[in-house]
């Protein structure tokens, strides 16, 4: 997972996606998701980062990807802010 996330260049460092997994910020197809989790095609990731929330689809999987491929590699399918009163309830 936190391999999935720096690779796919949806957060920029591979410690911070860890610490973000390790905080129950990641969610992998509704399920809270460790570091390690294993990230397949058609999998539905939900990213809370603040007030932001990313929901994307996985649509392939590499072990590295440039600045052009990396984003082929999801499918943003939802992008949203959260009031500050949503975050607190």
């Amino acid at each position: 997972m936190d391999k999935f996330l720096k690779v796919s260049r949806l957060i920029k460092r591979r410690e911070v996606a860890k610490e973000l997994c390790e905080a129950s910020f990641v969610l992998c197809n509704g399920k809270v998701a460790k570091p390690s989790t294993e990230v397949v095609p058609g999998d539905e990731l939900c990213l809370t980062l603040g007030r932001h929330v990313l929901t994307v689809k996985v649509l392939g999987v590499s072990p590295y990807a440039n600045k052009e491929t990396a984003s082929g590699l999801y499918d943003i399918m939802e992008d949203r802010v959260q009031e500050r009163s949503d975050i607190y309830a």
